[in-house]
């Protein structure tokens, strides 16, 4: 009999462990909320201490040119999940419906959570979602999330401490009495008294509960592939932070209070806030890190953390991204076609598989797609169409061509378009006018700059080089597809 089992275990613990490595890898994709390219210790943030992502990058690969899919929430998301650029996407601009939600991303559309879903992974998203409200066709189990936790309308993120968050297809009540994200100090109320900020103070804090909520969830899914999607709010205004956080940054600096009027709840430290809830988060992610290598999947996960965009301009909501360099003195900020508004962090970390480093390949949130299905060894199940080039040979340290070029458009704040090529980069801007405008258009704007010398377009080069401008204009054009849910007359002629 003793032969018999020896001889067993002989055929069948071989099986078993080879069934071990062809597991393909657990995807845990993290997205920060307006956080910018110089927020990280990692590159280059001197006053906001990011030990767990510093760690994740020395580890992995930081990618130094990395872009989001736009320059604000909504449509840089449909980019990363769609594979396709601003100018095939289904959602283009920001666009809330009412009474909770945004447009939602059509059913047609395939979505990486649907092309994972079929390629055997269960998907769980816990964060902030943006392309379809409750009951339309976007909703995240429509479009492949096996779990979902957290909040569905991005105007309803604006606050940390909601009454309700969707849990699957129900709401929760999370906190009886909720902190709204908007709001003012009242007549007579001193700025300097911490009492007349205290009922802007909250109980239960939404992204806590969305980071331990991901947690259970590669808890629970530890012995099957799972892709895990952190959409996380941090650090998008309003200034809401638990108190044990904002105490280790109280002080540090000279920190006018900011008492409302420009949007968002008031705060009596600002500065310390938007640090503290920079740390928090990578105090969550740090967590995350660990329960992984705790359930022995360091070497079987891919880590990513970027953010869906750049840094807010001064002052909006009390944030002072002049004084954390937030944007690592890029130009523009969220809102802009200009480097500051979408070049973002990029770290990709699988332990044993990416070797740490540095690239400065060009790459955008429609990579994604292909890139991940590649690293996973599902390459034959990337739909047709997309627009995302595959950068898994670079991650994995092989020679790849540089991306042909990368394409941008926004109908909004102004109406804008950009495109990288080689070391050029064309910006176009007074497109369209601005949502709720009267005026007219200004004139057209075009600028052409050379990033291979002046990475903070600074200097103008388009009368210097205007076959370049004549060529990158023409690849513009044909990039651009008409969309009726979010025209651009300026281009769908």
């Amino acid at each position: 009999m003793r032969c018999l089992f020896s001889v067993l275990g002989l055929v069948f613990f071989p099986l078993l462990a080879r069934a071990e490595l062809v597991r393909p890898p657990n995807i845990v994709f993290i997205i920060a909320d307006d956080l910018g390219w110089g927020d990280l210790g990692s590159y280059g943030q001197q006053k906001i201490k990011t030990p767990h992502l510093d760690h994740m990058a020395a580890e992995g690969l930081r990618l130094t040119r990395h872009y989001s899919g736009n320059a604000v929430c909504a449509p840089s998301r449909c980019v990363l999940m769609t594979g396709k650029h601003p100018g095939h996407a289904w959602i283009r601009n920001n666009k809330e419906i009412k009474p909770e939600g945004q447009e939602p991303v059509a059913a047609s559309e395939r979505l990486l959570p649907e092309v994972l879903k079929d390629a055997g992974y269960t998907n769980g998203g816990f964060g902030k979602w943006g392309l379809g409200g409750p009951g339309t066709e976007g909703e995240p189990l429509k479009q492949g999330f096996d779990r979902w936790f957290g909040y569905n309308c991005q105007a309803v993120a604006h606050s940390f401490y909601p009454a309700k968050l969707w849990d699957n297809d129900r709401q929760v009540v999370i906190n009886e009495v909720p902190i709204p994200g908007k709001g003012t100090l009242e007549s007579g109320e001193d700025p300097n008294n911490p009492a007349s900020y205290a009922r802007f103070i909250g109980k239960n804090y939404s992204a806590d509960l969305m980071a331990e909520a991901a947690r259970d969830f590669v808890r629970q899914n530890k012995d099957r592939p799972f892709y895990c999607y952190v959409p996380t709010t941090v650090p998008h205004l309003a200034l809401h932070v638990p108190e044990d956080s904002l105490a280790e940054y109280k002080g540090q600096w000279d920190d006018p209070p900011y008492p409302g009027g420009r949007g968002y709840t008031p705060h009596q430290t600002p500065r310390a806030a938007y640090a503290a809830m920079i740390t928090r988060m990578d105090r969550e992610i740090g967590r995350l890190m660990d329960l992984v290598k705790e359930l022995r999947l360091d070497e079987q996960t891919i880590f990513v953390f970027t953010s869906d965009n750049g840094p807010l301009y001064d002052k909006l909501g009390g944030t002072d991204c002049e004084f954390f360099n937030s944007n690592a003195g890029l130009r523009g900020r969220k809102g802009s076609l200009y480097e500051g508004g979408f070049r973002v962090p990029g770290i990709v970390r699988w332990t044993g598989k990416i070797k740490p480093g540095i690239s400065d390949r060009v790459t955008g949130f429609e990579d994604w797609l292909p890139t991940l299905l590649e690293l996973v060894g599902q390459k034959d199940k990337t739909p047709a169409g997309l627009d995302g080039i595959s950068f898994a040979p670079t991650l994995l340290g092989e020679s790849q061509p540089e991306r042909p070029f990368l394409y941008r458009e926004f109908p909004a704040y102004g109406g804008q378009q950009s495109l990288h090529m080689g070391p050029w980069k064309l910006v176009r801007q007074n497109l369209q006018p601005s949502r709720g405008k009267k005026a007219k258009l200004g004139p057209e704007t075009l600028e052409l700059f050379d990033l291979s010398t002046d990475p903070h377009e600074a200097k103008d080069v388009a009368t210097q080089h205007p076959d370049v401008v004549e060529k990158m204009r023409s690849i513009m054009k044909a990039q651009h597809v008409p969309s009726k849910v979010f025209p651009f007359a300026a281009l769908d002629q």
